[in-house]
């Protein structure tokens, strides 16, 4: 699963928090792992974003991009967090499948060091090469903004994702050392043009950590059918995404989801992909979630779902862990 912005002290998450994730509440709903994105907020009012979002059609701006100075500073602190609660026992950050693997067999969660764009890296790539040995191992180029990377996606409904300009000079670079490197490059936040750059120039599989089915919400961030193919074809995979306004077919961010809803979109990508290239993506503390998934301790209400709606044992444990796995196992060089 890929989350975001569920790390801001150690002492919150070990005792119980207003926030989607917890130590608490991942015990509570059988959660065991997943990405833990590092985000740097853009100075932009949430408040308004989600309250436009709420309406039957909308076109946020992309923010202002964040230089290197600025974000760098932030991403180390909540990268420090994230160490803090490694050394408290809390959950284990990993490196390699094997070491998942074994934090799984521990009944310990399983940290997957993530950005989610690229700002804290310079564009002489040596901040990438500190991060790689400290533990990053997954990497999204650009979150909805721009940077010297790349351009991200805006949040906009109705809208295809053939929105601005591809990758750079700088991003295509940083593709290429992260395939050297191993570390997994995730299209998710990536228009159109950025995606296939990507496609054209990564050697791994094509990973969308937390992207849902554009022909059945017409939203920019959503995934079309074409790309679907890209990802299929390069033996890849797609999370989905519980964000409300990339799940609902009218692209509104309102909580009233029903999971039938999340079904639907889990079947098209199954049916599109294959059952070994579809998991669980979430964006839990990123967006407003299904009010009968609102935290990971509701997890097992989506799980009851699945299993009534039809899906058997083997499909359940691909899609909750074991997809995760084999298309890490692929990217990886650990």
């Amino acid at each position: 699963m890929h989350l975001k912005g569920g790390l801001s002290e150690t002492k919150t998450f070990l005792t119980g928090r207003d926030g989607a994730l917890d130590l608490v509440k991942a015990r509570a709903g059988g959660f065991s792992g997943g990405f833990f994105a590092v985000y740097i907020p853009s100075l932009i009012d949430k408040e308004f974003k989600i309250d436009e979002m709420t309406k039957a059609f909308y076109d946020l701006p992309l923010p202002d991009a964040i230089d290197w100075e600025s974000a760098l500073p932030t991403a180390m602190a909540i990268i420090a967090i994230l160490f803090d609660l490694e050394n408290k026992d809390a959950l284990k950050v990993c490196r390699s499948v094997s070491d998942i693997q074994n934090t799984l067999a521990e009944d310990k969660i399983s940290a997957i060091l993530h950005l989610e764009g690229a700002e804290a890296i310079d564009k002489d790539l040596q901040t990438l090469e500190v991060l790689y040995q400290a533990g990053l191992r997954s990497l999204g180029p650009v979150w909805s903004r721009p940077n010297i990377f790349g351009h991200g996606v805006p949040f906009r409904y109705p809208s295809n994702p053939n929105i601005g300009p591809g990758l750079t000079e700088h991003g295509i670079r940083l593709i290429k050392r992260c395939n050297k490197l191993g570390i997994m490059v995730d299209v998710s936040h990536l228009n159109a043009a950025g995606f296939w750059d990507v496609a054209n120039q990564s050697d791994r599989p094509l990973v969308a950590t937390h992207s849902n089915v554009h022909a059945i919400c017409p939203h920019s961030r959503n995934l079309t059918d074409d790309q679907l193919t890209a990802i299929k074809e390069s033996d890849g995979m797609v999370g989905l995404n519980f964000a409300a306004a990339f799940l609902r077919e009218d692209g509104r961010m309102i909580a009233d989801v029903k999971l039938d809803q999340m079904l639907r979109h889990l079947d098209y990508l199954i049916e599109y992909l294959g059952e070994d290239r579809v998991g669980l993506g979430s964006d839990y503390d990123g967006a407003v979630v299904p009010t009968d998934v609102t935290t990971v301790a509701d997890l097992p209400n989506l799980r009851k779902a699945m299993i009534d709606h039809g899906y058997d044992n083997a499909l359940m444990v691909k899609i909750c862990h074991k997809n995760w796995l084999r298309v890490l196992d692929k990217t990886w060089t650990d």
